[in-house]
């Protein structure tokens, strides 16, 4: 097969998407759809139009992919970029046309096709796929020794917060008398099936975390917590404001 950046192309999807080409219209037979395997939405569509029909100067045919990009914004910057020309045969708003001649680069069509395929995912793959998060999480020395957790193990089970996934980063709050951050750690197994039920506690899944970093419990106070940081309270996993991440990525090693 002579290698053309649209074979490439079909070649990246395969391999990393495990999509194949569908070729829908007899008409065209050119055109190729790909979809997703779970919600069948199209994520991305190559075609070979004839160049007039894009706007460009020429005769002939040029081969173009279709991405979504989810974004008006972003689809009005790159549509200023040569290469980028509006979708043919699709909304305008959210999708765009790339000319498949060595314009774009394959590595940059292969970063929007992702991005095209994240924007049409179905919302459970979407919920799969985010970004690595930061959590604080509570841990009570009423129920467990934390204050001595990793002194003999840099790996430890611990119950796992709504909402955790692997690769996480959770930092570990440490209960009264302490009332501080002690630990952070990085989630590296999740789901980890459990039937503990006492009186005030009950726990059905566990997560491993792996100790990264250890903090003083004199810097990341409850007092420092809610003066410096706005949180006032951690009674379950969440979320964290870029200013605490900011300080505690940089401070506190010991």
């Amino acid at each position: 097969m002579k290698k053309t950046l649209r074979n490439e192309v079909f070649a990246h999807i395969k391999e990393k998407y495990g999509a194949e080409p569908e070729y829908l219209w007899a008409r065209y037979p050119g055109y190729a759809v790909f979809r997703h395997s779970d919600n069948t939405k199209w994520f991305c569509a190559v075609m070979n139009v004839e160049r007039a029909k894009l706007g460009l100067p020429g005769d002939g045919i040029a081969d173009i992919i279709n991405i979504k990009t989810g974004d008006v914004l972003l689809t009005d910057m790159l549509l200023r970029e040569e290469g980028f020309l509006p979708a043919y045969h699709m909304s305008r708003g959210n999708w765009l046309s790339i000319l498949l001649d060595g314009t774009v680069p394959l590595k940059r069509i292969c970063a929007l096709i992702e991005t095209s395929y994240n924007a049409t995912a179905s919302a459970q793959k979407k919920k799969l796929s985010r970004a690595p998060k930061e959590w604080i999480i509570p841990a009570n020395p009423k129920y467990y020794d934390i204050v001595h957790a990793f002194d003999s193990t840099d790996t430890i089970e611990w119950k796992q917060g709504s909402g955790i996934r692997k690769g996480d980063t959770v930092y570990m709050y440490v209960g009264a008398p302490v009332s501080a951050v002690m630990y952070r750690c990085r989630v590296t197994e999740t789901d980890i099936p459990c039937d503990y039920r006492g009186k005030d506690l009950t726990i059905t899944k566990l997560m491993r975390i792996e100790l990264q970093k250890r903090y003083s419990p004199d810097i990341f106070t409850f007092k420092v917590l809610g003066d410096s940081f706005g949180i006032f309270a951690v009674r379950g996993p969440r979320g964290i404001p870029n200013s605490l991440s900011n300080a505690l990525n940089r401070d506190g090693e010991h």
